[in-house]
């Protein structure tokens, strides 16, 4: 078992997203490390199951991130169960339609843009309320998505979601720097979870393993190794950072894919390890 996070034992959280995937896993790190958890999902039942299993005090709440009702009433059910709201966790999203360009509608761009970038404003705003309220500081995480940093031509929804995500984690990290407020924000790279299931194309989650053997450790990662780097910065090791955006990838991110040495029309393990020993007589 790892170390305790420093920093988070007798800590306050909310973890949206939490029935499932990086949420629960979170959710489990931060229980773990003595933090009270309020596991928020859309899926009551999800939420309610993630809850119970938690080694610490917990509550479950159900609620839509997209609207302010659903915030409202998750800031309530964490304030009436434990008198504060220390810890942020604004992790839930969805994956949504994978079409291209021209053939996304507006309703499913809509729905994507409300779940991942409204909530992910919404969240923020009452962490803000909260601490502003409480007259203490805090510390906040987003979950972005290597999206967030790439471009690919079947997410754009998605993406789009994300990109604007860093947006509110810059403007929010400098609104709360002399308010004793951290925001910062962990883009997880290609990671299995219940995200796919929700989209329109399944057979992404059957080569996802596929594809993780193209990046540079060769593998996927997990909900809990991406919950590790959440826990961190939350915890007081990270005392002087916010703003930033860490990449959780296995490297994905650094991959420079015009190359040959990067990988360009290698898609393979086997592919690359052979073009890696070859003369590369392009060097952009």
């Amino acid at each position: 078992m790892a170390d305790q996070v420093k920093g988070l034992a007798g800590k306050v959280a909310v973890v949206t997203g939490g029935g499932s995937g990086i949420g629960a896993a979170t959710a489990r790190r931060l229980s773990r490390d003595g933090a009270d958890v309020v596991v928020v999902d859309v899926d009551g039942g999800a939420a309610a199951s993630v809850a119970r299993d938690l080694p610490g005090r917990s509550v479950a709440v159900a609620a839509d991130v997209a609207t302010e009702e659903g915030v409202d009433s998750y800031i309530r059910a964490a304030l009436d169960a434990f008198g504060r709201i220390d810890l942020h966790h604004l992790n839930a999203g969805v994956l949504g339609t994978l079409a291209p360009l021209p053939d996304v509608s507006a309703a499913d761009f809509d729905h994507v843009i409300a779940v991942n970038l409204r909530g992910g404003f919404l969240g923020l705003r009452a962490a803000f309320r909260c601490y502003r309220d409480q007259g203490t500081g805090g510390a906040v995480v987003v979950t972005a998505s290597i999206s967030a940093l790439r471009g690919a031509d079947d997410q754009v929804p998605y993406q789009t979601s994300k990109h604007g995500l860093l947006g509110l984690v810059h403007g929010a990290a400098m609104y709360g720097g002399p308010r004793g407020v951290r925001v910062n924000a962990v883009a997880p790279g290609l990671v299995p979870t219940g995200l796919f299931a929700s989209s329109d194309d399944a057979g992404r989650a059957r080569t996802l393993t596929r594809r993780g053997l193209t990046v540079p450790m060769r593998r996927v990662g997990t909900p809990d190794e991406i919950a590790g780097v959440v826990a961190f910065l939350l915890g007081d090791d990270a005392a002087y950072v916010t703003g930033e955006v860490v990449s959780a990838d296995g490297g994905a991110f650094i991959v420079n894919t015009v190359t040959r040495g990067g990988g360009a029309g290698a898609w393979t393990p086997e592919d690359l390890t052979s073009e890696r020993n070859q003369p590369d007589d392009a060097h952009p």
